[in-house]
């Protein structure tokens, strides 16, 4: 008898899995420990990948996209969120039909959500475009060697959370008494004695909108939008070009007025890391170096080195010369395959050049840094 009611409680539980919707912690690829910051951060990337916009024609990514905001609007609520966590999906429908509390999912436009977040009224085509933004990210030779992904922060106009970008605490706007809602004024001027001009120009109380905001937002003091400080990650690809940009769509600043213009990072190698470059130095998919011998080393041979080189342990460069073989000044070695990955051909790679140069007594030479 105990053992049917277990399976019976199985059965049953395993059906309401089946009816329920998929988890919103899956939707968004997050812990159900996930902070407001990770939160958000999911929502950003998800909803721009599956925007309709960005998928015409494609019902299923449609479906994601209304899935995904409706994750986000449970999960960065508290009172949704602890809801949702005890009770489910479900849990938040009771709480919608009894009145009590906020409300469940799905109540909302997922394109108005979208628009609190990249401005513009929830679309890519066609709508107007903020500036653009530009950032560096600095790396060293090994990085671009190796390949990496670097965290970097940029600071961001963003459309303010706590009015959802209006500008008022209460969400409301009421008519301007200055223009009476016309957003223009018509002002007459005195150009000489007797002789006047009248001309038609944006409302200076309401700066031309119509309406004004009677109790302001206090989290953006009515201005709609806030700073804030975004973190991103950048993939630094193996053999990357100096000058390479990296865009990161609709990442730029916010404002409810616009849809936000992308962010370019730059990846910018830093020249003078000479931990991170190991006296190696790159034209192209080629790799530089210059190797300073005595002059008992290049006249009479005999000597090896192991040169740590940029892949890491295990694959050092040997350089040497047998007894009785002489390097002459300035003397040019070709090392085959040992350069740069050749970006976006996998399996490639370019040459070291190592240039020789022989010390003699009394005289010093150019230190690697100087090359």
């Amino acid at each position: 008898m105990l053992v049917s009611q277990c399976v019976l409680v199985c059965v049953i539980f395993l059906l309401a899995l089946v009816s329920a919707g998929e988890d919103y912690y899956n939707v968004l690829g997050i812990d159900r420990t996930a902070t407001e910051k990770q939160i958000k951060t999911a929502y950003r990337q998800l909803s721009k990948k599956f925007h309709p916009d960005k998928n015409p024609g494609d019902k299923d990514a449609e479906a994601k996209f209304v899935q995904i905001a409706e994750a986000y609007e449970v999960l960065f609520d508290k009172e949704k969120r602890e809801i949702y966590d005890k009770y489910g999906e479900e849990g938040l429908k009771q709480q919608q039909q009894g009145g009590g509390g906020p409300g469940g999912p799905g109540g909302h436009d997922p394109f108005d959500l979208f628009s609190r977040f990249f401005g513009g009224q929830g679309h890519f085509r066609g709508a107007r475009r903020g500036p653009n933004m530009e950032a560096q990210v600095t790396v060293t030779l090994q990085d671009i060697y190796r390949g990496r992904t670097i965290e970097f922060e940029v600071d961001v106009q963003a459309v303010c959370d706590g009015c959802g970008g209006t500008g008022s605490a209460d969400g409301q706007r009421h008519r301007c008494g200055g223009c009476q809602g016309r957003g223009m004024k018509v002002v007459r001027r005195q150009l000489a004695p007797g002789m006047y001009q009248t001309v038609q120009m944006p409302c200076d109380e309401c700066g031309g909108q119509g309406s004004v905001i009677a109790h302001a937002c206090k989290t953006c003091a009515g201005r709609k939008v806030v700073r804030e400080t975004r973190r991103h990650e950048v993939s630094v690809q193996r053999g990357m070009p100096k000058g390479a940009r990296v865009v990161f769509e609709n990442e730029a600043d916010e404002s409810p007025d616009w849809e936000a213009g992308d962010l370019y990072v730059e990846i910018v190698e830093d020249e003078h890391d000479t931990a991170g470059h190991l006296g190696f130095r790159r034209r192209g998919a080629d790799t530089f170096r210059r190797e300073v011998l005595t002059a008992a080393e290049a006249a009479h041979g005999g000597w090896q080195r192991q040169i740590e080189f940029l892949a890491g342990a295990g694959t050092n460069v040997t350089l040497a010369r047998a007894v009785g073989i002489a390097v002459q000044p300035g003397e040019r070695e070709v090392v085959r395959g040992k350069g740069m990955p050749v970006w976006q051909r996998e399996g490639k790679y370019g040459d070291l050049v190592v240039e020789y140069v022989v010390v003699l007594p009394g005289r010093r030479t150019a230190g690697r840094d100087e090359l």
